[in-house]
């Protein structure tokens, strides 16, 4: 039978099994199905013509590059979606202007500022600053420990978790650590503000925090000792100073039968661990021992 014909016994349901098969293998297979699929639009009246079939022909080529549209648009996106991220890295990368510098333990470093401060960092400590408005906006985060020549100009602020330091052109130190706060102004005037406790300071003043309790001191050095790699205590839980031996030495510290909330009052040496804890346990009257590379026991008088 003639296209024609089986087409026509279709629209009328007249179809046998034979003319079935015949009529699927027809080019128009696809056409067929998308009939038959919306059949409702030409076969639910009586009164529809066979123009009206032909006007179905048309809009379901219209359809077909609809779809082969789609099908266009899909890689379009995935590359539009490759650009987006491609700029999002270009702006993370070109216009973030934040600066962050880190020292691990035992290791210090100097970093210059864009108006010429310089920052000295302390062991296992960080600072990061915003270089885009430095010059009006003078302000740096500090996490650890750093000592500031701070070049005149307008306000410079150093903010921690524990306070703010707000100088102008001046020499300090801030030590921000866990339950331990501290600034000492080597030159010029600082203003320390943490919680309620604000205060300025004098070349000379020391401000301390120390597991919630403020103290007032004085220094009498130009520098803080550490730049000339010897930590100093006055006063201090031993536990914060072996803290700070871990940190210049990059090691491990165990107590046994110790007092860690004994106050200590003295210094060690950043270049020569064995003399370091000589200096630290011998006024305690206690003892240590070498484990192994990086772990040290200190023992109590008795052990």
């Amino acid at each position: 039978m003639d296209r024609e014909n089986l087409i026509k016994k279709w629209l009328k349901d007249e179809l046998n099994d034979a003319e079935k098969q015949a009529f699927d293998k027809l080019d128009d297979a696809a056409l067929n199905q998308y009939i038959i699929e919306n059949a409702s639009h030409f076969k639910a009246s009586h009164f529809n013509k066979l123009e009206d079939f032909n006007t179905f022909k048309t809009k379901y080529k219209a359809s077909k590059g609809q779809v082969k549209q789609l099908n266009w648009f899909k890689p379009f996106l995935r590359i539009a979606s490759v650009i987006v991220v491609a700029l999002g890295l270009y702006f993370t990368f070109f216009f973030n202007n934040n600066t962050y510098v880190e020292t691990l333990a035992s290791q210090k470093t100097t970093i210059e500022l864009p108006d010429n401060s310089k920052v000295e960092l302390n062991a296992l400590s960080s600072i990061e600053y915003n270089t885009k408005n430095w010059d009006d906006n003078r302000a740096l985060k500090l996490d650890g420990e750093a000592f500031f020549k701070v070049a005149k100009g307008k306000t410079f602020d150093v903010k921690t978790t524990s306070g703010t330091v707000t100088v102008v052109g001046t020499q300090f130190n801030v030590k921000q650590r866990n339950n331990y706060f501290e600034v000492k102004c080597f030159e010029g005037i600082v203003k320390v503000v943490s919680d309620t406790i604000t205060r300025k300071l004098l070349a000379g003043d020391t401000y301390q925090i120390l597991n919630g309790l403020f103290t007032e001191g004085k220094t009498s050095g130009l520098v803080p000792k550490w730049t000339n790699n010897v930590s100093e205590f006055n006063a201090i839980p031993v536990k914060e100073v072996l803290s700070e031996l871990e940190r210049q030495y990059d090691i491990q510290v165990t107590f046994k039968n110790i007092d860690v909330n004994r106050l200590f009052t003295g210094g060690f040496p950043h270049d020569d661990l064995e003399k370091a804890l000589v200096y630290i346990t011998k006024p305690m009257n206690m003892t240590y021992e070498l484990s192994s590379s990086n772990l040290v026991i200190i023992h109590g008088k008795g052990n």
